[in-house]
């Protein structure tokens, strides 16, 4: 009996490394300049999900590199650039986002990516909205 729930521990434990819940999620922003007549509805994806990770209890003697987790971040993105309707002409209409094509738990990069989960801001527009999809082709 011991022996089968050892066994099922660890093949439990070997599954949760192996098997992430990291993946392209469809996310919608809200994208708006005040100078722009118009706030744009963008429909896009963003890595989103579990990794993952274990909190080790000798914390105080590890480097702070050794404690960092593992997070879910983008493996393979693009940039789009989509322009804003309504703007004047001395106000450059453009804005560039990032559209997740694969994902990966791994550690958080922070040349692309927001590493710091902070408050939740205000996803909704002020303005008149345009909406611009993105599309993928398979």
């Amino acid at each position: 009996m011991t022996a089968i729930y050892l066994m099922s521990m660890l093949f439990g434990l070997a599954c949760g490394q192996v098997m992430s819940f990291c993946f392209p999620t469809e996310y919608t922003m809200h994208v708006e300049k005040k100078e722009c007549a118009y706030c744009l509805t963008i429909n896009t994806t963003i890595c989103a999900g579990y990794c993952m990770t274990r909190d080790i209890n000798g914390k105080l003697f590890l480097p702070k590199y050794a404690l960092s987790q593992d997070v879910c971040t983008y493996r393979d993105f693009m940039y789009k650039t989509v322009e804003i309707p309504g703007c004047p002409r001395h106000v450059t209409p453009y804005f560039s986002y990032p559209v997740a094509v694969s994902c990966k738990c791994g550690k958080c990069n922070t040349d692309y990516s927001d590493c710091i989960h902070e408050a939740i801001k205000t996803n909704y527009c002020t303005k008149p909205q345009k909406s611009y999809v993105v599309e993928f082709s398979i």
